[in-house]
């Protein structure tokens, strides 16, 4: 009890804070949920296709995301002190350089799509992956800016607006998807292109709706004064980028090791794939849901280290690790419980193959849980304080070094196949959470 209430307080501003990013968090994964979920009814090949392309286009939107968070410190640091001008002026500068990336990661996907055919995976999904990976190419810049008003919005602690509107634009989409994938209300029936334009006007109109609201709602006066009358200096662009590609690389290379994980799947054959993309999919939305938590996280330390509160930023993080391990925990038994109905809920019921597989994946995903979540929650704690370069020479050990070489000697050399693939992704997490929480505690001894 006392334990409890040594805590209480931080747990509760922390909840106040997370849930409506966690739920936020989750309506930027839902999309590709809703693709998966909703396509595999479609047919098999789909579902393997639009597997591989998620999983490729997680790595430029998580480091996007990521990117985009460098910004969180800042805002939440100006917010602290009440200098609310600036904090318009940061995001103009956010908007500016969240651009500037999205057209790098665009010209980047352009050039991995010239050469998908290159990727080793089945020939007979290429007539399926190439339309659908070049929609969602022209998604990037919408997805990026989204992410610039979203972490200017969760600096200053308004967590709610983003989260209504990405509920709002998984509504749309789902329903894009059912009109477009199976061809009701009198649209043709489009298939797997479908759910990608479905996906791409959806991140347009939340955008736009972003953009309307805080150019015209009296609730954004003082931010948007310092928007339009503060000006641009390479001083805040830099500032804005120094915090931003850190975190990018850190998540970008977490990402990349999921990614290059799928397609090492790929080459085992679609019903790997398949079932690889069905428990990826239950995955990320754990992924999600702890880094929505972890955000919250940044966003109180940025506010602490606005006065240098180190005992503050301590016991928040270490109340943000507690919120997260119970979620882990709590979510574990949910997957696990519901493990044979998974092939079911995304249409392979039929399919004895593509169910066994995802019942042996169910050991190394719950086994990685424990390591995401110290991973997570320690990577934001150092966002929040500014100490993010050391995070990408983590991520490089621990996700190239350590995770990747490991998955292709356990799945190849070793032969064990599938399984052997993932049970190298619970070191790599764990490396890296173990990794970031010593160095956290170095920072605010």
């Amino acid at each position: 009890m006392r334990f409890y209430e040594k805590y209480k307080s931080d747990y509760k501003a922390l909840l106040y804070l997370g849930i409506p990013i966690i739920i936020g968090q989750l309506g930027i994964i839902v999309m590709g949920f809703a693709d998966t979920l909703m396509i595999s009814w479609h047919s098999k090949n789909e579902l393997a296709a639009v597997g591989f392309v998620n999983n490729v286009f997680n790595l430029p939107i998580i480091f996007g995301t990521g990117f985009s968070y460098g910004l969180t410190p800042i805002v939440g640091r100006l917010f602290g002190m009440k200098r609310f001008s600036q904090v318009g002026q940061s995001l103009k500068g956010s908007l500016l350089s969240n651009l500037m990336l999205g057209a790098i990661l665009t010209l980047i996907m352009y050039i991995v799509y010239l050469n998908v055919e290159h990727l080793g995976q089945p020939q007979n999904l290429m007539y399926l992956i190439k339309p659908y990976f070049l929609i969602l190419i022209c998604s990037i810049p919408f997805v990026v800016l989204f992410n610039a008003f979203k972490q200017f919005s969760d600096g200053i602690t308004d967590t709610r607006l983003p989260m209504w509107l990405l509920v709002g634009g998984n509504a749309m989409n789902i329903v894009g998807n059912y009109a477009l994938i199976y061809g009701k209300f009198g649209f043709p029936e489009l298939g797997l292109v479908g759910a990608g334009m479905s996906t791409l006007f959806s991140r347009i109109l939340i955008v736009i709706v972003f953009a309307c609201i805080f150019f015209f709602s009296t609730r954004y006066t003082q931010y948007r004064e310092g928007f339009m009358r503060l000006p641009l200096t390479k001083t805040l662009v830099g500032q804005i980028n120094k915090m931003g590609w850190p975190v990018g690389v850190q998540m970008g290379l977490e990402s990349a090791s999921f990614s290059l994980s799928a397609i090492m799947v790929g080459w085992l054959g679609s019903e790997a794939l398949a079932s690889h993309q069905i428990v990826i999919t239950v995955s990320t939305a754990t992924f999600m849901i702890y880094t929505g938590m972890g955000a919250a996280v940044a966003i109180r330390v940025s506010n602490f280290k606005s006065n240098n509160n180190l005992k503050s930023i301590r016991k928040t993080s270490t109340a943000g690790f507690h919120l997260i391990l119970v979620l882990a925990v709590i979510l574990s038994t949910v997957v696990f419980s519901l493990k044979s109905h998974f092939a079911g809920w995304f249409g392979q019921a039929d399919n004895p193959e593509i169910g066994a597989m995802i019942l042996m994946l169910m050991l190394p995903m719950i086994l990685y849980q424990f390591g995401d979540a110290l991973q997570i929650n320690y990577a934001n704690s150092l966002r929040g304080i500014g100490d993010v370069k050391p995070m990408m020479y983590i991520a490089i050990f621990s996700y190239f070094l350590v995770s990747l070489p490991l998955g292709y000697a356990l799945g190849f050399v070793f032969d064990w196949g599938i399984v052997g693939i993932w049970m190298a992704l619970p070191v790599g997490l764990t490396s890296a959470g173990i990794l970031l929480w010593l160095r956290f505690r170095q920072k605010t001894r």
